[in-house]
């Protein structure tokens, strides 16, 4: 932080010190506040923000140390240094005990005061970030998934119906659909959900140290390991582990991964086999069939995660979730920035509406972070949108179909017109149409064929 971005309040009864402390402060380049007693301190600290506070001990009324104790209450991310001409060890560890930064006898040096000030002022700007963090993970790890849709309640009523088992669950989707809040969603609602979250990003892991990441490793297991460390199937013990991008696992972890589905337990590098007592949730925006047949993934590996299957469906198949979105990551980002409120005027929001959004939720959320950072106003228009948005022709297609036009074709047009919507999703054109994939199948196999088909799957699909 700043001097500049850093508010010292002196608290001082004596004018001829308070005048002086200010000068020094002020030319240091901080913002300088005084009060000339404990009482007039209190009510300024109520009404503005204040990173230090620097107070003399013997004033008339309340004390140094009594200001200290209401400041802690009253504002306690500020800190304190208390100033004294009567300085006694019995003084200063009161005033340490009670809080204090910092405790300097007057008269004061130059050189001591603004290095305790500088060192005070990096404490406070360190534990405001800190506080930060805390509130933005923790509202994290807090968000729900948003949205009305059929496509996403259909989607979260399998998730809620699998979470209460023990079932490993592969989440399939886009990237930015938002696989790893479906993975919170299934832990929040399953018997383990006091238990850790511990989540995994298998791509940007090295490979050469994901084996020890996943499963950990004893003290001289390997060159460097000077100490035990736990893998995140030790820290999700009674919880759940989330492996993202489970598709970019090598072989020989895949091996290993299989065993502990199998078999419930595993090896640390170097250590004796332990039991794993976690509930696997994987999520892949690849298709593992291909993977399967391209023997880059593991069929048995397949199968054991492809226990219960769900697809976070993409925002272009949810365009009724789009204005719930927009409203939340306005508030979001308005907050954050200290901006807003915001809205969006009727125009701009339809061309939202009508987008493609090939980045998903993701790329929703980035563009309306944007657009509240570089706005001058709290209504945002069409102009505050990327222009290649706006005027893009990705929007989502609507279907026309002629009177008349018999059941059966309307029945191949739709299924067409979704699996392009959906680049080929079999498993998700058949979810947001609410029939079987193997009626997808068959049905392409017709238009092929151009007679009625059976029930067999093509032949480079896994069934």
């Amino acid at each position: 932080m700043n001097a500049s971005d850093t508010t010292v309040l002196v608290v001082e009864d004596d004018r001829s010190n308070l005048e002086s402390l200010e000068r020094l402060l002020s030319r240091e380049g901080y913002r300088v506040s005084t009060a000339p007693d404990a009482k007039t301190a209190l009510d300024m600290l109520r009404r503005q923000r204040v990173e230090v506070l620097v107070t003399d001990l013997m004033m008339p009324g309340a004390s140094g140390i009594d200001l200290l104790k209401a400041v802690k209450t009253v504002a306690p991310e500020t800190e304190v240094i208390v100033m004294t001409a009567y300085g006694t060890v019995e003084t200063a560890v009161e005033a340490m005990r009670g809080g204090a930064y910092d405790f300097v006898e007057k008269p004061l040096k130059r050189v001591q005061i603004v290095k305790s000030v500088a060192k005070a002022a990096e404490k406070a700007s360190l534990v405001a970030e800190n506080r930060v963090l805390r509130e933005e993970i923790s509202a994290l790890r807090k968000r729900e998934i948003i949205g009305t849709s059929p496509a996403l309640r259909q989607v979260l009523e399998v998730a809620g119906q699998a979470a209460p088992s023990m079932a490993t669950v592969l989440i399939l989707g886009e990237s930015g659909t938002g696989k790893e809040l479906l993975a919170r969603y299934v832990h929040a609602r399953s018997g383990r959900a006091a238990a850790p979250f511990v989540a995994v990003n298998c791509a940007a892991i090295p490979e050469t140290i994901l084996e020890a990441e996943l499963f950990g490793y004893e003290r001289g297991a390997f060159t460097g390991a000077v100490a035990k460390r736990d893998g995140r199937f030790a820290q999700a013990r009674g919880g759940t582990l989330f492996l993202d991008e489970i598709g970019e696992l090598s072989p020989a972890v895949q091996v290993k991964l299989l065993r502990v589905l199998q078999e419930g337990e595993y090896e640390p590098l170097g250590g004796r086999t332990q039991r794993a007592d976690v509930r696997v949730v994987a999520a892949t925006n690849r298709d593992l069939t291909v993977e399967v047949r391209a023997s880059r993934f593991r069929e048995d590996l397949f199968y054991r995660l492809n226990v219960i299957a769900i697809t976070a469906p993409p925002l272009r198949s949810r365009p009724a979730d789009v204005p719930l979105l927009v409203e939340h990551f306005l508030r979001v980002f308005g907050q954050r920035n200290g901006k807003g409120p915001f809205t969006v005027v009727p125009a701009a929001l339809e061309k939202l509406c009508r987008y493609a959004w090939p980045g998903n939720v993701r790329e929703l959320e980035n563009t309306i972070e944007r657009a509240v950072v570089l706005s001058r106003s709290g209504t945002l228009d069409v102009g505050d949108f990327p222009k290649t948005m706006v005027e893009s022709e990705q929007a989502r297609s609507e279907l026309v179909v002629p009177i008349g036009t018999p059941l059966e074709e309307i029945e191949r047009m739709v299924i067409r017109e979704t699996l392009r919507v959906t680049h080929g999703d079999k498993r998700l054109t058949a979810q947001l149409l609410g029939i079987a994939t193997r009626t997808i199948y068959r049905r392409l196999a017709e238009e092929r064929d151009g007679a009625p088909g059976g029930d067999e799957l093509d032949g480079d699909e896994l069934p």
